[in-house]
């Protein structure tokens, strides 16, 4: 065999030892080559009397992250082209065929009559865990870093390499069903619980555990290869499973409004495949899954939330000509909820912090605000009490501007009020090394004019974290017109210890994110001032693909924060940018009624000591129109949330804030959950064809006012029938 991604082995008992161990790379994936060498292996095995078994072992800290999706992303463009060379029949064969590749090597693997083990330590997820699947016997380490799992449906895909069918089979319908659609990751004791692992061991005793199976005799027989062999949940078609069935596709339809194919299609796949024989059940997957990578869903998913993602987090926008910076410690200013939450994950992530606040008790408690969050980690079973030490270690608290004086990095997370921020500037620059870096967190404030009072603007720009940051994945990197290449390097290497991902933008009032995410939240407001029933302004909201409705997401980041921000948009750029109905609604809600959202428990909804929060009856009052909720158009109410943000998301590009469409469509479902199915806001227009898109806000501006108006920009890519992918990306290959 010639083998350069694995070492292959067999000892004297006859046992075969296959370690995967990928050249060049700090983790195992799956490509063609890996897959070539993969089936030398199993036909070796399999044809070898000598050899009694095989256990699969990975010779670096984890098993596999899965399948390098890059390559189902080339089989794609693969396909357009044989399509056009060959025609369409061929090309769709090929392409069902390359992508049934993986599923009918495990397959092979299953019923070569030989037994295989899986011994698996750190990640196995996608493709890698469905090799698993396909062994005869899983065993994984007891290591807390230890995680299996199906993620495939968070990129638009689905398990295609037999991974529904061997997990209907293992679990109960209902509970196999869930594990498919979150696409958790799950640890080690937990999947062994559910039945996807056989057992957990010390990852000293992995390997002699799985050779012990072997050498005992096991057999090489998948349970659903035995005659005998019943699913956990019985058939399809009896009393139980019409228990589970039909709500499955209620669930399904309620999680996902429709809007996810792969959702549809492991439904589809789990349904059908339960009532045939294995080879034919994978059949019926592998048509699924050839079908879900045809679609634009799954292309702009895999596009945006793995390539794109992944090149961002490598950092595809870091200057090049700056050397890597050191980040041991950063200074943060303000220990109220942002500051702590900021202090909390760089702590996590070994850094040390000094955390300023106007007295030293407020610092405590910004402080005590990452015992607590480590403290549920702890109740939850996800972390330990020595792990919450070593974390507080980190912090120092303190109300003296001086022990800023070792900070590689200081982040200004003061009250959103310029002289505020100005006074904390002034005093951190007096403290601050000569060489440090300055950010600001501020949400809207302009970098540049927030610049104007930092002694050094070259080292000056903002890193705008969204809340709840230990959970938010994005950070907004502003560069100011000054903000020099070292302080941006910076900046990008302290989100990229975070472990979160950044997007890079120019600077500009709100900035990205927030101008898209304001745009979303007015239109929920003129919604309802137009009289349309307030629960449904949110469910349509949903519908549309939204995370939450506006008026939830309004009451989250407060009603007074939104009027303050209206008011002073009108300040600075004139009554004009204002919409009239929009301030009328919040100037009843926060200076007539007191209702400034969750945090004081009442905002467009009522949120009571107990129960569920509940929309306020008074909404009905403020609204001088009752529209008939039967006469609405859902699916224009539906374009009008989505159209509204991607028209700004537009704009942004044609003011060169954003200048990178990686950035506008990963910022936009990472930051604000834009409608993960059509790959961001960008993605939007260009899967609708840029004319199209043109052509609706033509038809919405007439309706509903000049907000939908088509930039200029976009008038002319219309015209010249371009992307933003085809333009943008010629614009970077020709600089």
């Amino acid at each position: 065999m010639n083998l350069t991604q694995f070492r292959f082995d067999t000892d004297g008992d006859g046992i075969a030892t296959l370690t995967w161990d990928m050249p060049g790379r700090s983790m195992n994936v799956i490509t063609e080559r890996v897959m070539d060498e993969l089936e030398q292996v199993i036909r070796h095995v399999t044809s070898e009397a000598s050899i009694k078994g095989c256990v699969i072992i990975s010779g670096k800290d984890s098993f596999s992250g899965g399948a390098d999706l890059g390559m189902l992303e080339a089989s794609s463009h693969r396909y357009v082209e044989t399509a056009r060379t060959k025609g369409e029949k061929i090309a769709r064969q090929e392409f069902f065929d390359g992508t049934r590749r993986l599923s009918l090597l495990y397959r092979e693997l299953e019923v070569s009559g030989k037994p295989w083990v899986a011994a698996i330590n750190g990640v196995c997820l996608g493709g890698a865990f469905e090799l698993a699947l396909a062994c005869h016997y899983r065993i994984a380490s007891d290591n807390p870093k230890t995680r299996v799992g199906l993620p495939e449906i968070k990129v638009g895909l689905f398990p295609g390499a037999g991974g529904t069918q061997r997990v209907i089979r293992l679990m109960p319908t209902g509970d196999a069903l869930q594990m498919l659609f979150k696409g958790e990751q799950l640890r080690a004791n937990a999947a062994k619980g559910m039945g996807l692992l056989h057992e957990v061991a010390p990852l000293a005793e992995l390997h002699d555990k799985a050779r012990a199976w072997i050498l005992a005799g096991n057999k090489g027989v998948a349970p659903w290869d035995d005659p005998k062999f019943k699913p956990p949940s019985g058939r399809v078609y009896s009393p139980a499973g019409m228990m589970v069935w039909p709500a499955a596709n209620a669930i399904y339809r309620r999680e996902t409004q429709d809007n996810y194919p792969a959702a549809k299609a492991i439904l589809q796949a789990a349904f059908e495949g339960l009532q045939l024989p294995m080879d034919l059940a994978l059949r019926v997957e592998s048509r699924w899954f050839a079908h879900i990578l045809g679609t634009k869903e799954a292309r702009a998913m895999i596009r945006s939330l793995f390539v794109s993602m992944g090149e961002l987090n490598k950092g595809a926008r870091r200057p090049k000509s700056v050397a890597p910076t050191k980040i041991s410690k950063v200074g943060i200013i303000g220990a109220g909820f942002m500051g702590a939450s900021i202090a909390y994950v760089a702590a996590l992530n070994g850094i040390d912090v000094a955390l300023i606040d106007q007295t030293l008790e407020g610092a405590e408690r910004g402080k005590a605000h990452s015992h607590k969050l480590m403290s549920d980690q702890i109740a939850k079973g996800r972390a330990k009490t020595a792990e919450r030490d070593a974390l507080l270690a980190h912090i120092f608290p303190s109300d003296d501007y001086a022990a800023l004086s070792d900070c590689d990095l200081v982040i200004e997370a003061v009250f959103e009020d310029r002289n505020v921020k100005a006074q904390a500037i002034a005093k951190a620059q007096a403290a601050m090394r000569a060489d440090a870096i300055f950010a600001s967190n501020t949400s809207t404030l302009p970098i540049s004019s927030l610049a104007k009072n930092f002694a050094r603007p070259v080292d000056f720009l903002g890193i705008h974290f969204f809340s709840p940051v230990e959970r938010m994945m994005l950070v907004e990197v502003i560069q100011g017109k000054e903000t020099g290449e070292r302080a941006l390097a910076t900046a990008l290497d302290f989100v990229r210890l975070l472990r979160k991902t950044p997007i890079v933008v120019n600077d500009s009032r709100g900035f990205y994110a927030n101008r898209c995410v304001l745009n979303y939240v007015r239109e929920g407001h003129l919604m309802l001032m137009e009289g349309v029933p307030p629960a449904m302004v949110e469910n349509v909201a949903r519908m549309a693909g939204m995370p939450v409705g506006p008026l939830s997401l309004n009451d989250e980041v407060a009603l007074d924060l939104a009027w303050k921000i209206l008011q002073a948009t009108k300040a600075d750029l004139g009554a004009a940018a204002a919409d009239p109905a929009q301030e009328r609604l919040l100037d009843a809600l926060v200076n007539t009624h007191g209702r400034l959202g969750r945090k004081n428990g009442k905002g467009f909804y009522d949120y009571p000591e107990k129960g569920a929060k509940r929309l306020w009856a008074g909404l009905a009052d403020l609204q001088s129109v009752k529209l008939n909720p039967d006469l609405l158009d859902i699916a224009e109410m539906k374009q009008r949330f989505l159209v509204t943000q991607a028209l700004e998301a537009a704009r942004t590009v044609e003011e060169g804030v954003i200048t990178d469409p990686r950035e506008a469509d990963v910022g936009s479902i990472l930051g604000f959950g834009f409608a993960p199915y059509s790959g961001g806001t960008l993605s939007y227009i260009d899967g609708m064809g840029v004319s199209e898109f043109v052509l609706l806000c033509d038809h919405l501006a007439k309706k509903y006012g000049e907000r939908f108006k088509p930039c200029g920009l976009l008038l002319d890519m219309a015209a010249a029938k371009e992307t933003f992918y085809g333009r943008f990306a010629k614009a970077k290959e020709a600089a």
